[in-house]
């Protein structure tokens, strides 16, 4: 009777041939995108980055002007 409450351990190679055995199930009820949909989204990624790759390019250029500006005409004095 306390026998049946004591979990059996599975040997590495059992626990580990169920584990891939779950995941192959897992895979074929995952949805995939459509090519056209992986297609879109990347570029959609592509271009943002270097739309906030430019936006801070020309932030980090207007602080430093201004911060170059400010020390020379402190300097200056």
């Amino acid at each position: 009777m306390a026998d049946e409450l004591v979990p059996t351990k599975e040997s590495w190679i059992d626990s580990t041939r169920q584990y891939l055995t779950d995941i192959r199930g897992e895979m074929k009820r995952v949805t995939w995108p459509s090519k056209q949909k992986v297609q879109s989204t990347t570029l959609v990624v592509v271009v943002s980055v270097f739309a906030f790759a430019l936006y801070f390019k020309v932030v980090d250029t207007v602080i430093d002007k201004t911060v170059v500006a400010g020390y020379h005409y402190l300097v200056k004095q």
